[in-house]
């Protein structure tokens, strides 16, 4: 091994490290990963920012900039509605309906931007018939995730491995020619994802009311005892006789500070804070019978003239990370946190004080007339029918048509697909289907700088010879194994890697390990880089490997254990699905 080889390991182990570690955000640790890598000469200065202009971050930001101006046209619900009367008859209907058009949409939009779009269908749905959300929610997740491996610009890893391949045969994969195994993957799945939902826990409500559908766990939220309060002076277990059995005090807060357990004997006093555990309609009819005060409404408005939304939280929230006091939110929005469910975990802090997190669901109140526009500006996706958008439909048709052109056009090969996104993007900003402020907040940001940091540093371990270091520690083993097996070695190790390094970061690290192997045991690169993507798109075990597995984690009422339930045999059958068609339709040899 040589020093520069040595470097960027020890490099690329301490972002490894750091991307398990979770402390530091992805973006912080790949700029952190760059600037070592330039000081210690491993990059050289002159190209420490040719990422920045590299075409996979120019094709990720206009594919994002696209597939939101599709997400806000309108036209994926107005094409729905004539479906709906068919899926009546209860989840084995229903779930294979809904993941195939995520399928469908994620192959050509941003696979979460395909998933925000149906999940309030599907909670339409669920209302109307009965069906608990868990038999919804997590397969139409992981259909986002399949639906992406059809096209170029399906997912990210997608993109990279492309351009990895012009690197290292001088021709990129072309727009659909991930659609032969992507296909044949997606249709595999479809198959276990109809019969898997039996898996899943099916909630905890019963089955007789009009929310039987909806398996969110229940609501935090904070009240305060006022000073004339009737309650003043009597006991914990008096007040909660009030909701008979349907609420429970959780947390008693005295003097802004100290934090009481809410033994059954205990008296109150007024100005008590208390965090209240309940259903939503529960705790409603809790606050008003016991006289108490919301403590997240701000501002008393008409009944006529507020509304009160239910919604999750989503990874490009503002919120994330911000506590409701901290971002100011009744000042920045016009809207009152009301009340918040955390999946798996008890709320024991006062709401103004809370860390939001993506895929919380929370209870919003605020103005009618402004309630679009503040929940599209926080990225609070609305679990209901969409008379709440995140945006604004303006033309319907054009999105789909603009992206349907510059599909074309690539698959044609008149334009490269760089160009063709990017000029998709400057379109439809220039015929106002998207503001440029909506543009700058779609991107995401922290993607494109992972990859414009990373891009470098992948290339000097390719450049100093470490890519092929690792595959030739890889090939003793592969050499000892069936070309189809050596294949599976490599796309098992990519959808192991992905939950912790991101799947961009993983593409970036894998393929050229994976294609440098393919050489040394005398086999074609082609497969074993369309390996890597899949795996790296892959990651049905966990809620924090994706977005789309977070987002649907409060809604549906996961718990970290329950991906495993349906995912496991997912991979499975990704892995015996794909390495075959691989094989098929891109010969090893």
């Amino acid at each position: 091994m040589t020093p520069d080889q040595a470097i960027a390991f020890v490099i690329l182990g301490g972002t490894i490290a750091l991307f398990i570690h979770g402390r530091l955000p992805y973006d912080l640790v790949a700029l952190l990963s760059l600037f070592a890598a330039v000081m210690t000469g491993v990059v050289p200065a002159e190209k420490a920012f040719s990422g920045f202009s590299d075409d996979v971050v120019i094709i990720v930001a206009g594919a994002l900039l696209v597939s939101a101006a599709v997400a806000r046209s309108g036209a994926v619900e107005a094409a729905m509605r004539p479906l709906l009367p068919w899926m009546q008859g209860g989840p084995a209907v229903q779930v294979p309906i809904l993941a195939a058009v995520v399928m469908v949409l994620s192959a050509v939009t941003k696979n979460v931007g395909a998933l925000a779009i149906m999940m309030p269908v599907a909670f339409q749905l669920a209302k109307r018939t009965g069906t608990p959300a868990s038999a919804l929610l997590m397969p139409m997740a992981f259909a986002a995730l399949l639906g992406g491996l059809v096209t170029l610009v399906g997912t990210s890893p997608n993109i990279i491995v492309s351009r990895l391949r012009q690197e290292i045969t001088g021709t990129p994969f072309g727009m659909f020619d991930f659609a032969p195994v992507g296909l044949c993957i997606a249709l595999a799945g479809l198959v276990v994802l109809a019969l898997g939902w039996r898996l899943l826990p099916r909630g905890q409500k019963g089955g007789g009311s009009k929310d039987a559908a909806f398996t969110i766990d229940q609501y935090t939220t904070e009240a305060r005892l006022p000073k004339d309060s009737p309650h003043a002076g009597k006991t914990v277990a008096a007040l909660e006789a009030l909701g008979e059995g349907a609420v429970r005090i959780a947390v008693i807060i005295r003097a802004e500070a100290h934090r009481l357990a809410p033994v059954p004997g205990r008296v109150l006093q007024a100005e008590d804070r208390l965090l209240l555990e309940g259903e939503a309609e529960d705790l409603d009819s809790f606050v008003a019978r016991g006289g108490l005060t919301l403590e997240g409404e701000r501002q008393k408005l008409p009944e006529d003239a507020a509304q009160v939304v239910e919604g999750v939280v989503t990874s490009e929230s503002p919120l994330v990370g911000m506590t409701p006091a901290g971002f100011d939110l009744h000042r920045r929005s016009g809207l009152s946190l009301i009340a918040v469910s955390r999946r798996g975990q008890r709320i024991a802090e006062k709401l103004s004080d809370l860390r939001l997190r993506a895929g919380d669901v929370v209870i919003l109140r605020g103005d009618a007339t402004l309630m679009t526009e503040a929940m599209g500006g926080l990225r609070v996706l609305p679990l209901s029918e969409r008379n709440v958008q995140l945006g604004r439909s303006r033309r319907g048709w054009l999105p789909p048509l603009v992206l349907a052109v510059a599909m074309a056009l690539v698959a044609l090969n008149w334009v490269p697909v760089a160009i063709a996104f990017f000029g998709a993007a400057v379109l439809l900003l220039a015929l106002r289907t998207l503001t440029m402020r909506e543009a700058y907040e779609t991107v995401e940001w922290p993607v494109v700088v992972l990859l414009a940091a990373l891009i470098p540093v992948s290339e000097a371990i390719r450049t100093t010879g470490g890519t092929d270091l690792v595959a030739g520690w890889l090939s003793g083993t592969a050499q000892a194994l069936p070309p189809l097996a050596a294949l599976a070695l490599i796309m098992v190790i990519a959808m192991a890697v992905t939950p912790f390094l991101n799947n961009a970061a993983t593409v970036l690290v894998m393929a050229p390990v994976g294609a440098s192997l393919a050489q040394q045991i005398g086999l074609s690169p082609d497969p074993f880089l369309m390996a890597v993507a899949i795996g790296a798109a892959c990651d049905f075990l966990t809620p924090i490997g994706h977005q789309c597995n977070t987002l649907v984690m409060g809604p549906g009422g996961y718990r970290f254990g329950d991906y495993w339930r349906l995912g496991l045999p997912l991979s499975v059958t990704v892995v015996l699905v794909g390495v075959p068609a691989i094989a098929f339709f891109w010969p090893l040899e």
